[in-house]
């Protein structure tokens, strides 16, 4: 941390579907980092999710010193808001976590006492899951999916992280219009610790990832930091090159025995649709990574602030907290 800084914490919250948690979210975290000595700020960063979220923001930063709101120009998404909160944060620790109150702030004490000792990347991880059925199983394949895109991704993420600022700082400088904050963190560091963490239950409002919202994610995660769709076309059409000369050979073998007298229009016809079918995957896939090279060169923003509220400040320790602030 800076000379300059009095903040020991930074709490980042994207804001899309969660605004009439923020208030007793804000409340919490000051209980939990009074308790601790923690000097800290609240950053809220509002991705354009709900009409009302602005006008809550705005009165939380106005009441709290400690409250600083972001407002995005349109909707850029959960891991691009991240990044902006992270630019503007200002704590040694940088703290991550969702705007529904299922990432309880109490276990950020735990997750910074980790992170005090020496672990640069602390993520809270739950044991068990408060989501629909159909959630934690779409959520589990999509574990399953990034790690076979990602070998070195690290096992446990979740969006409830404690960073070190000079790695979060490196998050800042990757400049991908569609960033991936776990992915990026995997590149950077393999030193990460999880602490088991309760899930809550949701109160407030209902869950924005649906089911399509959440493959069509995966697939933009794999496309855009992982070479293995070009892995799979590119194996796929050796194994088909190499079946088609072996189902050739076996009917030039055929017709010189005699064993075949006439090859057929269906399966002459099957194997044409097949390659065709298999050369317009290959077709996809590489215009998919060509569209994100493009997006690349035109440098489209990873987002866009349009109002900031509030005044970056450190709040006070509680004059009888137990631990010393740190200095």
């Amino acid at each position: 941390m800076s000379k300059q800084s009095q903040i020991d914490v930074s709490v980042v919250v994207p804001v899309y579907g969660g605004a009439d948690a923020l208030s007793e979210l804000r409340q919490r975290l000051d209980t939990a980092m009074r308790q601790h000595g923690r000097r800290y700020e609240l950053i809220l960063v509002d991705d354009r999710g709900q009409t009302h979220a602005w006008q809550i923001i705005e009165a939380l930063s106005r009441s709290h010193p400690e409250v600083v709101g972001v407002r995005l120009s349109r909707n850029f998404g959960q891991h691009a808001a991240t990044i902006c909160g992270i630019e503007h944060a200002r704590g040694e620790w940088i703290v991550t976590m969702d705007d529904d109150l299922e990432h309880p702030p109490e276990a950020i004490a735990s997750m910074l006492a980790q992170a005090d000792a020496g672990r640069p990347l602390v993520y809270g991880v739950f044991e068990n899951r408060t989501h629909a059925g159909y959630r934690n199983l779409s959520s589990e394949l999509m574990r399953r999916c990034l790690k076979l895109a990602f070998p070195d991704m690290n096992e446990n993420y979740t969006s409830f992280r404690v960073i070190h600022a000079p790695l979060a700082a490196k998050l800042t400088r990757f400049d991908l219009n569609r960033p991936y904050v776990d992915g990026m963190l995997s590149w950077l560091t393999s030193d990460a610790q999880a602490v088991p963490v309760e899930h809550m239950q949701r109160r407030h409002g209902e869950s924005t990832y649906t089911l399509r919202k959440l493959v069509s994610h995966a697939v933009n995660i794999i496309i855009t930091y992982s070479h293995l769709p070009l892995r799979m076309v590119t194996y796929g059409g050796g194994v088909l090159s190499v079946l088609s000369f072996l189902y050739l050979l076996y009917l030039i073998w055929g017709r010189i025995t005699g064993h075949i007298t006439d090859p057929g229009y269906t399966s002459l016809m099957s194997v044409v649709l097949l390659a065709c079918g298999i050369q317009l995957l290959i077709l996809g896939t590489l215009g998919e990574y060509l569209g994100r090279l493009m997006g690349a060169v035109y440098k489209r923003p990873v987002y866009s602030v349009e109002r900031l509220s509030g005044r970056p400040g450190a709040s006070e320790p509680h004059p009888h907290a137990g631990i010393d602030p740190a200095p």
